[in-house]
């Protein structure tokens, strides 16, 4: 236990302490959004709270094993991490927003391609540290894509939007772990080519999105009607907004799944350019924070981990903030530990708890 004292003194605090203002705000907005006249407290608001106790306690369970031990079982959690996305096809599957990614568990449902984005993290980082010298030929990246292959598909099957992040991690990770400029610029031409056989692959709302962002005036498509009212209650929040619980668009249901997909349009509504600039500069800090982790990693192992983790949450605020200004298409990917979500909170909270357990190993104890 003193080992493990001496290890959280070179925690890093403020990484540690930003998911609290995160949450403030994500209980404040959600609180907003479901107000219903009488009370702010209702399931929503305790699920999320809930979700952020229970991810603090993952965060510290994260903390207690030195990462380094998930090299030695890459395989046995490569296996695991695919059977659990498999699950939404056995009988406790259930289907969401034209998708089956969600499990039953009584209660309450699960998302298991949100904690298995984390998962992948640590054996793609294991996978990628054991073969950078491969990297520089096209055997040793045709094998990359294969190993993170069936993850792809399973996960892009059932929820386009997580497919997006992992293969944006996937992406980042090679790029870290040493590729050869040359033949990342081939695949990356190759992956252009092969986008419209991907668009003709996709479910019919998944093209409807992609087919709104590329005509964004036809309003008669639900994605392009979405967000041209996401575009009104941000530019209509002005500087300062329309004050808490006073949100027009949302009030008057304007504006589609508010306490997820559209939470940031809520908060400008709201709380006006300030409030989202200071949402902003939150993320900017907490990625910053997380960069600085790889940076100073010890080994090319924890340095690939958090790079996995810093690209998964850089391309969601990126992608949700996007979309909710009609910079990117619609795809359903949450702002991570604001919108609603209990899944993909303590996922989240995980993910944090790895990236601090790769930063408190890199230094010496001070006991």
């Amino acid at each position: 236990m003193g080992y493990f004292w001496g290890l959280a003194k070179n925690i890093d605090k403020i990484l540690l302490l930003l998911p609290l203002a995160l949450a403030a705000i994500s209980i404040t907005m959600i609180a907003s959004i479901t107000y219903d006249g009488e009370s702010f407290i209702n399931r929503f608001t305790v699920v999320q709270a809930a979700a952020y106790v229970i991810g603090y306690a993952a965060l510290a369970a994260a903390l207690l094993i030195d990462y380094k031990f998930f090299e030695r079982y890459e395989k046995l959690f490569y296996a695991l991490s695919l059977l659990f996305l498999l699950s939404v096809y056995t009988p406790l599957g259930v289907e969401n927003y034209s998708s089956r990614a969600w499990i039953s568990l009584g209660v309450t449902t699960m998302q298991p391609s949100e904690l298995v984005k984390v998962s992948f993290v640590l054996v793609f980082a294991n996978f990628l540290s054991r073969n950078r010298e491969s990297l520089i030929s096209l055997k040793g990246v045709a094998l990359s894509v294969l190993y993170a292959a069936p993850f792809l598909a399973i996960i892009m099957k059932e929820d386009f939007g997580s497919g997006l992040v992992l293969a944006v991690m996937c992406t980042g990770m090679v790029f870290y772990a040493g590729i050869d400029g040359k033949m990342f610029g081939r695949f990356a031409v190759l992956a252009l080519v092969a986008a419209p056989v991907l668009y003709r692959l996709m479910a019919g709302y998944q093209k409807t999105r992609i087919d709104a962002f590329l005509h964004p005036d036809n309003l008669g498509l639900e994605a392009a009607w979405q967000v041209y009212q996401s575009r009104i209650a941000i530019g209509s929040g002005g500087l300062f907004g329309k004050g808490l619980f006073s949100g027009t668009q949302k009030e008057l249901d304007f504006l589609p799944i508010q306490e997820s997909d559209f939470i940031f349009a809520v908060t400008v509504e709201e709380l006006g350019m300030i409030g989202g600039a200071a949402l902003i500069l939150i993320y900017l800090i907490f990625l910053t924070r997380i960069w600085r982790s790889s940076a100073r990693a010890k080994d090319m192992y924890g340095a690939l981990i958090s790079v996995g983790i810093l690209c998964m949450f850089a391309f969601h605020v990126f992608e949700n903030i996007g979309m909710n200004m009609g910079l990117m298409p619609v795809t359903g990917i949450p702002l991570p530990l604001v919108s609603a979500g209990g899944t993909a909170v303590v996922a989240n909270m995980i993910a944090i708890g790895f990236v601090l357990n790769v930063g408190i190993r890199n230094k010496a104890i001070n006991f």
